[in-house]
């Protein structure tokens, strides 16, 4: 009996920690994607204001006309939507980590995949979730978006890694 209870001990105990690294991870990931937003899309291309950045998960997933009737709370919504993907997905790379690991991939080399399957998905989604989108089949639209989820899932593979030794 106390060897089922240690085993369950164990997996518990261990399924807190993937969680808490994908957490960590998805939290750093989402900094950094803001970081390189920031710089690329504000800073060298202009494609929006600084303030523009957290509210821009409100206008992608429910329309410019809802970010812009939110006034100020489209900031928050933004926020909140833009984190809550940031740490599913990070709790989804920590479980799926564990499989590649044991085959000797490296985790950066996985990550490139995984920001790539990341992109598809979520502007898949966002296509079926609203007509106010950027023009999915603009090569800039593409391959900025491809670099900025690198800028995420990069960071984010790094910190499970380091967490699940």
């Amino acid at each position: 009996m106390s060897t089922l209870t240690s085993q369950n001990t164990l997996a518990t105990s261990e399924t807190k920690e993937t969680v808490y690294a994908g957490l960590l991870g998805g939290l750093v990931g989402g900094v950094i994607i803001w970081i390189y937003e920031a710089i690329v899309w504000v800073g060298i291309q202009h494609l929006m204001p600084m303030a523009g950045i957290p509210r821009n998960a409100t206008g992608l997933v429910f329309g410019k006309g809802v970010q812009e009737s939110l006034g100020a709370m489209a900031y928050v919504v933004g926020t909140g939507i833009h984190f809550f993907f940031c740490f599913a997905w990070g709790v989804l790379f920590a479980f799926i980590w564990p499989y590649f690991r044991r085959r000797g991939y490296e985790a950066t080399f996985v990550a490139l995949f995984f920001a790539i399957v990341l992109w598809i998905v979520m502007h898949v989604a966002i296509a079926i979730a609203s007509n106010d989108h950027p023009n999915y089949l603009d090569p800039f639209v593409v391959i900025g978006g491809f670099m900025s989820h690198f800028f995420y899932a990069v960071p984010l593979a790094l910190i499970v890694k380091q967490r699940l030794r």
